[in-house]
């Protein structure tokens, strides 16, 4: 592996697949076994995320994270429907229109905030203006979440149960994006169904591509009275929009690799301490201003534009972010991963230093 991926701190989806994820790829290559998911490894996932999870659940694995966002939000809403949302939200910023291509026209109804979490205080009056306004828009039906959001911060427990009892009381179902879950999970030091079915979650995307897999997500349904019925014909959405493999026991093998030993945590709870070394690095840097708490693997830090030069000079790779107009430098993101290693990190500090 090049030197030059120690240098890239654009995302975590940057990486190579992890080891255990690899093995289980080899070991999954042999034989002959059923296709489109008749096979014992997709068969057994039910079982496995349950057993994670703690409760009865509906596992559908997906290559993409915005396959999985798009067809389960489908899943929860009417053409002629709504998902209410954060404004920074992936399913409105970065998918592409996917959302709403897989929902057949319905609508994401975006709530600005200032840190990409939702505040439960405003969400009741746009449900209410949402009902009062009958026909005339459409109706919510689901509220979706980021967990963690785009800004790198996580929903405390008592904050997710504060947004998903509003939904509730108001007849919607809730979805999770979790494509950084395990790093929600790390940083609040808690169980995966204290943050997602214990909270009122309904419906997760469980991100697997960011914690080491090479490309394989899960929607999973929290089994209950709302849920229930959407479980058995979604199969059919997902072969409808083309993301049913025909050599399903791939995708499960990635899944069932991450969750052995709780592999999914370890990669995320290390890619945690990666950007929290960088941060401790970061503050002593007299130039260096971060608007965000560091809550997950996201570090977001304003720094000179000719800091940001050198470092691209000499390799580094990172996104920059759209800056408010009265700060001096520019904003940036800068994303670890279980593959960053500490001394990835202190070289970086040391070039920003230099």
């Amino acid at each position: 592996m090049s030197e030059e991926i120690r240098k890239n701190f654009a995302s975590d989806n940057v990486t190579p697949i992890c080891p255990e994820v690899m093995a289980a790829l080899l070991a999954a290559n042999e034989g002959s076994v059923g296709s489109y998911g008749a096979d014992d490894l997709t068969q057994s996932l039910n079982k496995r995320f349950g057993d994670i999870f703690e409760t009865e659940v509906a596992v559908f694995p997906i290559a993409t994270g915005t396959a999985a966002n798009s067809i389960a939000l489908s899943a929860l809403v009417l053409p002629y429907g709504a998902v209410l949302c954060d404004q920074s939200a992936h399913i409105n910023t970065d998918e592409g229109g996917a959302p709403e291509f897989y929902m057949h026209g319905a609508k994401l109804v975006c709530i600005p905030s200032a840190e990409g979490k939702l505040d439960p205080a405003t969400m009741p009056a746009v449900l209410r203006n949402n009902e009062e306004s009958g026909i005339l828009s459409p109706v919510i039906q689901a509220l979706s979440l980021t967990q963690a959001n785009e800004w790198g911060l996580v929903y405390s427990l008592e904050e997710l149960a504060a947004l998903t009892r509003i939904a509730h009381d108001h007849g919607l179902s809730v979805h999770l994006d979790g494509a950084r879950l395990g790093n929600a999970v790390a940083h609040l030091g808690c169980s995966p169904a204290d943050v997602t079915w214990k909270a009122g979650v309904d419906v997760l995307s469980f991100g697997g591509t960011k914690a080491g897999a090479m490309a394989a997500e899960a929607v999973v349904f929290f089994l209950n009275e709302r849920t229930r019925p959407l479980v058995k014909e979604f199969l059919r959405r997902i072969k409808r929009s083309g993301n049913l493999w025909s050599k399903h026991r791939f995708l499960s093998a990635q899944l069932h690799a991450l969750l052995e030993n709780d592999v999914w945590l370890q990669n995320a709870a290390h890619a945690n301490q990666m950007a929290q070394r960088l941060v401790d690095g970061l503050r002593r840097h007299p130039a260096a201003q971060m608007p965000y708490e560091r809550q997950s693997n996201e570090v977001f830090v304003i720094l000179p534009d000719l800091v940001l030069k050198d470092l691209e000079a000499v390799g580094y790779t990172f996104y920059r972010w759209p800056t408010p107009e009265d700060v001096s430098g520019t904003l940036i993101r800068l994303v670890t991963s279980y593959y960053t290693r500490p001394e990835d990190v202190d070289a970086l500090l040391a070039e920003i230093a230099a």
